[in-house]
């Protein structure tokens, strides 16, 4: 049975100082567009029940979502439209993709090639299909403006599952949102890594906007995030959108930031951006899914059209044991995560990703995967200490 619960999250970004500033604790009511809050609670009060505690949980990731051109239609059913995801994407415990449009019907559309934007039903289509939290830490949250921003937070605030990533101010965009997953208090971060426009005009290292990580003040804010959540939680998940475009390997800045938020604490990294398959694999105590590729999406040519499921399977018991522990001990010495399984899609002309009919598709669409794997640098196989 599903089981994701918002908790109460720790508000970190409290008292900023000049540069990457000074991260305190107060706290928030946690899910969908929490504000800083009340002083002093901890990250799981009030909330937190631990009743059903398997010995493992599964997280499942998908990429890119948007709701353009003829992909706008799945809207008109959002109980269904995408009920084809449940038995890939909703099947897992927790599962949680990147929505990269602003959430508006209004609006200037900023100067950039593309602009995307949806109304909010488009949380209500995501939530039926499965899904428990998006991510809007990309470079598409704030294409049309001040305004559309103001009505993506609005969204946010009355989301039915947890959004993250964005915010009114640098404190709301990059505090973690804490969910339990079946007795495991999992902590949600995401931030965008591109030179951009929305980077450059929308970061919410300077404000309101989106979480950055593109320059080393932006950064720092993300890597302090990440230890404080490591601090709250017994996983973190950071989603980021980074690398380059159309390309299968990781770039350098992808490895080296995924590198930083290793050492910090995070235990899984999972991105998107490149509209192409990037592969993952273990990098120390953490699992790396470099791009996870489209997934809902207004492109049903190859190779934009190949996508997939990445399935995590979490060891629960170590996870709740090193939430329990303090100081150096909360740092596990294993990955917590002890598999993955890639489930290869195709998105349809609908703009909704399936499994493909044939074997022979399935087979070579996984091929694209592994190829992408070798060229990653990441261990295809956890290392148990």
């Amino acid at each position: 049975m599903r089981r994701v619960t918002p908790l109460l999250a720790a508000t970190l970004l409290a008292g900023l100082a000049a540069g990457c500033g000074g991260i305190g604790t107060t706290a928030t009511s946690s899910g969908s567009g929490s504000v800083p809050g009340t002083s002093g609670a901890s990250p799981a009060a009030g909330a937190d029940s631990r009743t059903d505690a398997p010995s493992t949980v599964t997280l499942a990731f998908g990429g890119d979502v948007h709701f353009e051109e003829y992909v706008a239609d799945l809207l008109k059913d959002p109980q269904n439209a995408l009920a084809d995801l449940k038995p890939t994407l909703g099947a897992a415990d927790f599962s949680m993709v990147n929505l990269e449009t602003a959430i508006t019907t209004g609006g200037t559309r900023e100067n950039k090639s593309f602009t995307f934007r949806a109304p909010a039903t488009a949380l209500n289509t995501l939530q039926a299909a499965g899904v428990d939290a998006v991510s809007l830490a990309n470079n598409h949250a704030v294409d049309f403006g001040r305004a559309g921003l103001v009505d993506t937070l609005a969204a946010k605030n009355a989301s039915p599952i947890p959004v993250v990533g964005i915010g009114a101010t640098t404190q709301e965009a990059y505090t973690p949102t804490y969910v339990e997953v079946r007795g495991v208090r999992v902590a949600l971060l995401s931030a965008l890594q591109l030179w951009e426009e929305t980077a450059t005009r929308w970061s919410a290292a300077d404000g309101e906007g989106v979480a950055t990580s593109q320059n080393p003040k932006a950064l720092g804010l993300l890597r302090e995030a990440t230890r404080q959540a490591a601090a709250n939680a017994d996983l973190v998940v950071v989603m980021m959108h980074w690398g380059t475009e159309y390309m299968t390997c990781a770039d350098e800045a992808q490895a080296a930031t995924a590198k930083a938020l290793e050492a910090d604490g995070a235990d899984i990294i999972v991105g998107g951006h490149a509209h192409r398959l990037q592969g993952g694999g273990w990098m120390g105590r953490s699992y790396v899914g470099y791009s996870l590729g489209n997934f809902v999406w207004w492109r049903s040519a190859e190779p934009e059209a190949r996508s997939g499921v990445l399935t995590l399977t979490v060891d629960a018991a170590a996870a709740r044991e090193r939430g329990t522990a303090s100081g150096a001990a909360r740092r596990t010495a294993s990955p917590l995560v002890t598999s993955a399984v890639w489930t290869p899609l195709l998105i349809g002309t609908d703009g909704v990703p399936r499994k493909p009919a044939d074997p022979a598709t399935t087979t070579r669409l996984q091929g694209v995967w592994d190829t992408a794997v070798a060229c990653s640098g990441l261990r295809s196989t956890a290392a148990r200490s």
